[in-house]
């Protein structure tokens, strides 16, 4: 499957149940976003510490409800709540947070290095969270599997990257252009 096809598919799927997911990233994102304030707030520095601790959690822990959500909905009709969705990955968390933790350190240090193993990095274990949540795969055997799925198709998956990554920044910028009157 090519990248411009990958993107359209997730795109359609994406329009037809963003009921499910942006409910489910805005409850993640919020309670993130107050547990990092009101800690902040009450015990200053420790408070911003615990509050990103909180974020790590809550990040992985979205991302393999999303990766539920989206096989869920596949068939066409969503079965899962999102508490429900939230409760299938809960036993999967550690594993989700220590493979997540471990990838984002190599990758950040490929990109330092020489930029190019990075992005080897990011693009070999692209599918960690998936292996994890619909494998149910160690933290340490999700990086083989996650190899292993990309293998032969390394181009395909580096060019979705790109594409997102590509979303991303565009979205970003038009965020910033519609919120630039606003103060920090």
């Amino acid at each position: 499957m090519q990248p411009g096809a990958i993107v359209r598919e997730a795109w359609e799927l994406y329009k037809a149940h963003w009921r499910t997911f942006v409910p489910l990233a805005l409850i993640v994102y919020i309670v993130l976003g107050l547990i990092t304030l009101v800690f902040g707030l009450l015990l200053g520095w420790l408070g911003l510490i615990i509050g990103a601790l909180a974020s790590i959690v809550g990040t992985f822990w979205l991302q393999g409800a999303l990766v539920e959500a989206v096989q869920d909905v596949r068939d066409g009709k969503q079965d899962l709540s999102i508490g429900q969705l939230f409760a299938r990955v809960q036993p999967r968390l550690p594993a989700l947070i220590v493979a997540g933790l471990l990838a984002g350190l190599g990758i950040a240090l490929g990109l330092i290095l020489l930029i190019v193993p990075g992005l080897f990095l990011l693009t070999i274990w692209s599918l960690i969270v998936p292996t994890i949540v619909l494998e149910g795969k160690s933290a340490g055997e999700s990086f083989g599997r996650s190899r292993e799925l990309v293998k032969g198709h390394g181009w395909q998956v580096f060019g979705v990257i790109v594409i997102t990554i590509g979303a991303v920044i565009v979205a970003s910028i038009i965020v910033g252009l519609l919120t630039f009157w606003l103060p920090d």
